[in-house]
């Protein structure tokens, strides 16, 4: 008896252990983060252009600004935030669809995942270098040269173009240690901590706001209580499964003796969790980019319109970026849940769906529902980005309250729980798995 709690002392401060490892690593992580956020590109008047962002409010500037944690208005090297590796992600994916030996690298298990994310490295730093090369041949043209940018000259630019790029890739690094030795996905909570960055300056403008008397104490509890029912709304719906009900059936001897257990095949309703808004707002971001560098430099009248209309709060904005949020929903989702696939492995294992032939009629049944859930999960995603216009245009809210932000923030404390939950659980199978072993070597000695 004391054998074994000793065994289970041991096993449970092991536990502990790797799990402290985990949290320690991400924090370390999430501190040099910070660190590089402080560290500015060299030859750029900052508090010139902490103004002119703020001039920027409700625009795509603005937007960019938010994904990069407010890195851009201190003209951080980490001002391009993690969006070029989020864009390459979305056309690697897009090629393993169209380009056959890319979908056959894929198919290849642990191997092929690492030569596409090989592949993903190179495009982000194709993108990063793009990117950073615009925004340094922009940036003297948005203010007086003179006051923006003291001396734009081939050291500005080439110093702000490697600056920015090694910022990015150090970022993507950054992501991806997290997601293989923290806890959760590194580049969600890079723009997690990014966003909650800025909730200390939004608490100290709200008692601001109160202090001169813009917001009242019962009109600010409303909104509290809003946006306590939004995050309420959130969880529920990403908590939230369809269940299909699979029987499993066992022959317990040569006759006709059956068993039949039942079980189910859980689809969560957010297949997708927070990607389609970010591969949305990249994509927005990254045509906004590249439509202010043409009119900049070769001055054409259409880009400039093109730019004006894609502004946060125009109806053309909210209008691409609703079919953005739709067509990244439904690719993503049945990207990674593929109604046949699942209808083979459900053939291969003996489970079948009551009143469906298995094969062709499953894999047709079990689309048409994972569609049916898409379809609701883009009209979710679309209502929370919505909120945010709701707050700024209808209630006239004096401070900030994105939908986005607010979903990408609930969403990454779900993932962290959960996985840490999936690590704890698993810790303790392997003890199990362990202590098993134990009692067979045991029974041979």
């Amino acid at each position: 008896m004391i054998n074994i709690m000793q065994y289970k002392l041991k096993n449970f401060s092991k536990t502990l252990l790797e799990l402290k490892q985990r949290i320690v690593f991400v924090i370390f992580a999430i501190i040099i983060f910070r660190i590089g956020f402080f560290i500015p590109i060299p030859s750029i008047n900052i508090s010139m252009l902490s103004n002119f962002l703020k001039l920027q409010k409700n625009t795509i500037i603005d937007l960019f600004n938010m994904f990069s944690g407010g890195a851009l208005s201190h003209a951080s090297i980490f001002s391009l935030g993690i969006m070029p590796y989020i864009s390459a992600s979305i056309i690697m994916q897009l090629l393993s669809l169209s380009i056959k030996r890319l979908s056959d690298i894929k198919k290849e298990g642990e191997i092929g995942k690492k030569k596409i994310y090989q592949y993903t490295r190179f495009i982000t730093l194709i993108l990063s270098i793009i990117q950073s090369t615009i925004i340094s041949f922009s940036l003297p043209k948005i203010l007086s040269i003179q006051i923006l940018i003291p001396n734009p000259n081939f050291y500005f630019y080439f110093s702000t173009i490697l600056s920015l790029s090694t910022g990015t890739m150090l970022l993507m690094w950054l992501g991806e240690l997290i997601t293989e030795c923290g806890i959760g996905n590194g580049i969600s909570i890079i723009m997690f901590i990014g966003i909650i960055s800025k909730i200390p300056l939004n608490i100290i403008n709200i008692f601001h706001q109160m202090y001169y008397g813009n917001i009242s104490i019962l009109f600010l509890f409303f909104i509290f209580i809003l946006i306590f029912l939004i995050v309420f709304f959130i969880v529920f719906i990403e908590q939230s499964y369809r269940k299909i009900i699979l029987y499993h059936s066992k022959q317990r001897n040569l006759h006709k003796m059956y068993i039949m257990q039942h079980t189910h095949l859980p689809l969560k309703i957010n297949m997708s969790g927070i990607l389609p808004v970010i591969f949305s707002s990249s994509i927005i971001i990254l045509l906004s980019t590249i439509c202010s560098w043409l009119e900049m430099n070769f001055h054409f009248t259409i880009l400039s319109i093109i730019k004006n209309y894609i502004q946060p709060g125009k109806i053309c904005y909210i209008i691409i970026y609703s079919i953005l949020i739709t067509i990244f929903c439904f690719f993503y989702s049945n990207l990674i849940c593929n109604a046949v696939d699942i209808s083979k492995n459900l053939k291969k294992s003996g489970v079948f769906i009551p009143g469906i032939r298995p094969g062709i009629k499953t894999a047709k049944y079990i689309n048409d529902i994972i569609n049916k859930l898409i379809f609701i999960n883009s009209l979710y995603i679309i209502f929370i980005f919505l909120i945010s216009e709701f707050f700024r245009i209808i209630i006239y809210v004096p401070f900030y309250i994105g939908g986005t932000s607010l979903l990408i923030i609930v969403v990454v404390i779900i993932d962290f729980i959960s996985q840490f939950q999936t690590l704890m659980i698993s810790n303790k199978y392997n003890s199990i798995l362990k202590k098993s072993n134990l009692g067979i070597n045991n029974f041979f000695i």
